[in-house]
């Protein structure tokens, strides 16, 4: 319970400060922050809402799934049908295709390209998974399927976590295959992580117990 308590504590705080992140893009200024390096790809038409549809879409996909694993708004069958609407929309309408355009215009790369690219596609492989699933009333099946969807969403809390830490230990992101690692690992090991929770803590997820 303390191990799970602490996990959710540390997630929460990651997602609002990724939440807080994205605020200064409501003025839709194109001449600031991350946009200023991604001017010629914004020039193409394509990248700019593909941009906004991503880091807006991802926010509230984020805060709408992570209320999802508590055992309030799951037991509260109306709200976490709705979140649960909200997530899947957000997810395949929205976050998912943004980031397919954004990786079109990633230039740190064959390998980074390949790491967004992968992990995108089984994120919306997961998701459109899950929904089928519940529709078919296989709950269980559902909620795996859903966290893993969540662990792919949650890479871009990972990524932005690994780029801080890399620059505060001074290794920087702009050396030779550092941004390659960190394309990796914001992804693969929440993956890992999910499916080690569900071979060793079976009830781990579970929210009605």
């Amino acid at each position: 319970m303390i191990l799970k308590l602490s996990l959710r504590g540390v997630a929460l705080f990651w997602i609002v400060m990724l939440c807080i992140g994205v605020i200064p893009y409501l003025n839709f200024n194109t001449h600031q922050a991350f946009l200023l390096i991604k001017q010629k790809a914004v020039a193409t038409g394509w990248y700019l809402p593909a941009f906004y549809a991503h880091i807006f879409g991802s926010s509230i996909i984020l805060l709408a799934g992570f209320f999802q694993f508590t055992k309030k708004v799951y037991n509260n069958k109306p709200l976490h049908r709705a979140l649960g609407k909200l997530y899947v929309f957000g997810v395949l309408f929205f976050a998912a295709p943004g980031a397919y355009v954004m990786t079109l215009f990633i230039n740190r790369g064959t390998g980074v390209f390949i790491s967004f690219l992968l992990q995108n596609t089984l994120w919306m492989v997961f998701t459109l998974a899950a929904l089928l699933l519940v529709k078919k009333a296989k709950i269980d099946e559902h909620i795996k399927m859903m966290n893993r969807s969540y662990a792919l969403a949650f890479g871009a809390v990972t990524l932005r976590f690994y780029i801080w830490m890399f620059s505060v230990m001074g290794i920087g992101v702009d050396f030779d295959n550092n941004y390659l690692i960190i394309a990796f690992l914001s992804w693969v090991p929440n993956l890992i992580f999910v499916e080690i929770l569900f071979k060793y803590q079976k009830n781990y997820f579970s929210t009605n117990k």
